[in-house]
């Protein structure tokens, strides 16, 4: 992966005049510099001799997935990693859209960015999580850049920008602590401010669920509102409960109930790698190892995601692929990223499902295989200028990856006020 210093052709849209190279920031260099991705052959070489290699440890002793990802669908994955995957497919389609890195607050951020070619589009920020990257993001680009393509009106047009987390796939690696959420979604908005947006608005899911929380909360210069897939609207004295493994707290009806009873098991059986990450992120070296590793340490994020992709590893068809989800973990392995993305957790001071205190305006889309499913009133609650909010029929943690069709219109529809 090399920086250029001319921009690469894009089929992804129009390229705009040329970007600002010098913006007055202090004394950081705030140059806004072409990133072209090129993975040597070697290293593809060396991955797949890896896999090969795997020392397997025996089958689990249960007939489920409550021990983690299972032995058979491990040696399931590894066989097409090693034999049928093709890294150089993800890679084209990276290569087409333009990328860029810029210093922001001493590191180096790497970032997507596609311009619509209609003149009102509205600018947007794409923000992914863990264990994620801007690989979640590929099938979204072009319906939101050019929705008339896609059955849209051209006043449904975004501007889209997506960056890599510090520490993520192509940005810089902090070398000192420092980066937490709040951090970050200052250097989203400062990001936005470098590109020449006056006028902006922000989405996020996971990790990206949190930081458009706390970039609403900070409400920099230009943002409009958000959008969340991940919304900080859990009440305190749930999250308590959920927290302690407690009883729920008098009074919940059946859909505060149900979102209580999946979060309690979510924190009992799921949670275990923040906690790691959240302590002892530095322990993971067999993660920077061995790719069969780290692919597990991807999958167990919670139950109904394991579910899903060992499913699509078994041959069932689901929303997604074999070559997504192994897209995704092929990117963390060739950038060695599967600690220090971790180190995320550890830097976090924040609840991860707590309101935020944000009073600009808000839309919510509600996923039912999300972690949980925040009813209507408590978003109202912890989004005092809620402007939408719906609830999905399909879809899980990774929406845009898995559903980008209903994402894609959860997005307009949510935003559309803003324009």
């Amino acid at each position: 992966m090399t920086e250029k210093t001319t921009s690469e052709k894009t089929t992804s849209g129009p390229l705009p005049a040329p970007l600002p190279t010098e913006l007055d920031t202090g004394a950081e260099d705030s140059t806004i510099r072409p990133f072209h991705i090129d993975v040597p052959e070697g290293e593809l070489v060396d991955l797949r001799r890896r896999i090969a290699a795997t020392r397997w440890p025996e089958k689990e002793t249960v007939e489920d997935q409550s021990q983690g990802p299972r032995l058979a669908t491990m040696q399931a994955l590894a066989r097409y990693w090693a034999t049928e995957y093709d890294w150089r497919k993800c890679e084209a389609r990276l290569k087409v859209l333009p990328h860029f890195i810029t210093e922001i607050d001493g590191l180096d951020i790497h970032f997507i960015h596609v311009w619509s070619k209609h003149e009102d589009a509205l600018p947007l920020i794409v923000l992914h999580g863990w264990p994620g990257s801007v690989i979640e993001q590929l099938k979204i680009i072009e319906p939101l850049t050019n929705p008339t393509a896609h059955g849209a009106s051209e006043a449904d047009a975004f501007h889209l920008v997506i960056p890599s987390m510090p520490g993520y796939g192509f940005s810089g690696k902090p070398a000192a602590t420092g980066w937490g959420p709040d951090h970050i979604a200052r250097a989203w908005a400062e990001l936005m401010r470098r590109l020449g947006y006056d006028r902006y608005v922000a989405q996020g899911g996971d990790w990206g669920g949190q930081i458009v929380d706390l970039m609403g909360a900070q409400s920099p210069p230009g943002l409009l509102g958000i959008h969340t897939n991940f919304p900080g609207a859990v009440r305190d004295d749930v999250t308590a409960a959920v927290v302690s493994g407690g009883p729920p707290p008098s009074g919940l009806d059946d859909e505060e109930t149900h979102l209580y009873e999946k979060l309690k098991d979510f924190w009992a059986t799921d949670v275990a790698y923040a906690l790691q990450l959240a302590t002892h992120p530095q322990t993971l070296y067999g993660i920077a190892d061995s790719p069969v590793g780290l692919a597990a340490w991807m999958l167990d994020h919670d139950a109904t995601s394991l579910a899903l992709i060992a499913r699509v590893f078994d041959g069932q068809a689901e929303g997604l692929t074999r070559d997504d989800i192994l897209d995704n973990i092929t990117h963390y392995w060739l950038t060695n990223t599967g600690i220090s993305s971790g180190r995320l957790y550890r830097e976090n001071k924040f609840g991860f499902f707590d309101p935020k205190g944000v009073s600009i305006p808000v839309a919510v889309s509600v996923f039912p295989d999300e972690l949980y499913q925040v009813p209507r009133s408590w978003a109202e609650q912890a989004y005092p200028n809620l402007i939408h909010y719906n609830k999905l029929d399909k879809g899980g943690h990774f929406a845009a990856w898995e559903q980008p069709e209903l994402f894609v219109n959860e997005v307009r529809e949510g935003l559309r006020s803003l324009r």
